[in-house]
């Protein structure tokens, strides 16, 4: 199987999408620009939402679901957000089909043309800044803590599984709040959220700062973002929270008396992150051979494969095993298929990315050991039965940590600090990776820094030393490095 996957040095982009189809993550629909999520995939998209969900609760965030059909109109209101996402909108013009006369099918009945066009959700801050209008009065009504789980629908031109596609899934929190401290702080918690479930259950290695004012969400007043590394070298984005001050709030006319009986604009946040995420776990970890899934991330940790096939005493063992580790809290599989070979079936749990696999056979049970091999190091070692259920446990935690360090290291090794445009550029030009360089601080430099290279300012580190220097590109002062890259 892994014969059929095109090498990450001969192609890293068909790569990519060799290791979705083969390890069946997702497939391409009938509606362009739109995927199938497939189980593997859609079960690696729950353990992110079910993850998060629980940390959102944690904090005091309630679920709610909003319409998925915004009234132009509503676009209008914050001009930022209209021209930011002006240009991906699909447009709803008509509420019904009719047949065509001359048989051929069905046709856009012309007189069902709508009074107001509505558009498909790209993001739905104005539909519920709308609804939050009636729902704050009073400062006792804050602060006003909402997440959604939904599909919004941008229109892309050049889509790729997970990484940009025209309709994909995500979170999106809106909250309200009596004071601008209090939002801050609320963006700047779920960026820590973010950054914390990234590095410590997706095992991705961020950092963590701010967007420049160009690179801000559209209506932002300031975007908080984490960014990654791939093994391409290139930046994604692997989530992002902003903090809106009062411009929705002043587009929707939300305001609330405060405790001195006055009236007062609310304070807003919004943050998300998309199955996007899963994009960055295939790019960060896998290899030429598959998937590879750190443990917290993978929907089978341990899977158990009987030699040549399976019988009783080898079943027997098996569901012992599994029992004992599931107690445990992990994930197991026990491989039951008479009709696939054993080597058949340790090439597909590699694709698919399975953390550990553990094989019995008659005669290793004779000796009382099993076979037990890692994803991550593809290293195989004989382990005493009577020793599997505490062995497994601790091995998930090290393949966790290898994976990390390995991710850790690999950026550490491609982050540079060019002090020169001719530095800057040979860098970017024969290796990428993560430059830190000094910028004059205008959206001028930073645009053509842009145009001549295609890499972007991905953040303003929040751990930003102030560093005298002078911009690579215009030799004007700089207080500090921030961080560029070529970015997916």
């Amino acid at each position: 199987m892994a014969k059929e996957i095109t090498s990450r040095s001969e192609n890293y982009s068909q790569w990519y999408l060799d290791i979705v189809k083969k390890a069946g993550l997702a497939e391409n629909s009938a509606v362009r620009g739109c995927m199938v999520i497939k189980p593997l995939g859609f079960a690696i998209w729950e353990k992110i939402k079910d993850y998060l969900d629980a940390e959102f609760k944690r904090t005091g965030h309630v679920n709610a679901y909003f319409p998925l059909l915004i009234p132009k109109s509503f676009l209008s209101r914050e001009a930022d957000h209209v021209e930011g996402f002006a240009k991906e909108c699909a447009v709803v013009t008509h509420h019904r089909l009719m047949n065509n006369p001359d048989g051929s099918g069905v046709v856009v009945d012309p007189a069902a043309k709508l009074e107001e066009e509505l558009i498909i959700r790209p993001t739905s801050e104005t539909i519920i800044w709308d609804t939050y209008r009636d729902w704050i009065q009073s400062y006792r009504d804050l602060p006003l803590l909402v997440n959604q789980w939904a599909n919004v629908l941008r229109w892309e031109m050049r889509t790729r599984p997970f990484l940009r596609t025209a309709e994909f899934l995500w979170q999106e929190g809106h909250t309200a709040h009596a004071t601008e401290s209090e939002a801050i702080e609320e963006a700047r918690m779920i960026h820590d959220i973010y950054a914390d479930f990234v590095e410590n259950v997706m095992a991705i290695p961020v950092v963590k700062g701010v967007k420049t004012a160009s690179e801000r969400f559209a209506g932002a007043v300031d975007t908080f973002t984490i960014e990654a590394m791939m093994q391409d070298r290139r930046a994604l984005q692997a989530g992002t929270s902003h903090f809106l001050g009062q411009n929705f709030a002043k587009a929707f006319d939300v305001k609330f008396l405060n405790d001195r009986n006055k009236e007062e604009l609310v304070w807003a946040t919004s943050w998300g992150v998309s199955t996007r995420l899963i994009g960055a776990l295939i790019m960060t970890h896998s290899d030429d051979d598959g998937l590879v899934l750190p443990p917290r991330m993978a929907p089978t940790q341990v899977v158990i494969v009987p030699i040549p096939k399976p019988n009783d005493e080898i079943l027997e063992v098996a569901q012992h095993i599994a029992e004992k580790l599931r107690q445990k809290g992990i994930s197991v599989k026990i491989d039951r298929d008479m009709k696939k070979r054993p080597g058949f079936k340790f090439a597909e749990y590699e694709m698919k990315g399975v953390p550990l696999r553990v094989g019995i056979g008659k005669r290793d049970l004779e000796k009382g050991v099993v076979e037990i091999a890692r994803r991550d190091t593809k290293e195989k070692q004989l382990i005493a039965l009577d020793k599997v259920s505490e062995f497994i446990p601790a091995l998930l935690e090290r393949i966790q940590q290898n994976l990390y360090e390995r991710a850790k290291n690999f950026r550490a090794d491609n982050t540079h600090f060019p002090d020169t445009w001719d530095s800057f550029t040979s860098i970017l030009e024969e290796q990428g990776g993560f430059l830190y360089a000094h910028w004059d601080g205008t959206e001028e430099t930073e645009n053509k820094i842009k145009e001549l290279t295609k890499a972007t300012i991905r953040c303003i580190p929040l751990d930003q030393k102030e560093e005298v220097g002078t911009c690579i590109f215009s030799g004007k002062p700089s207080k500090g490095r921030v961080l560029f890259s070529k970015a997916y």
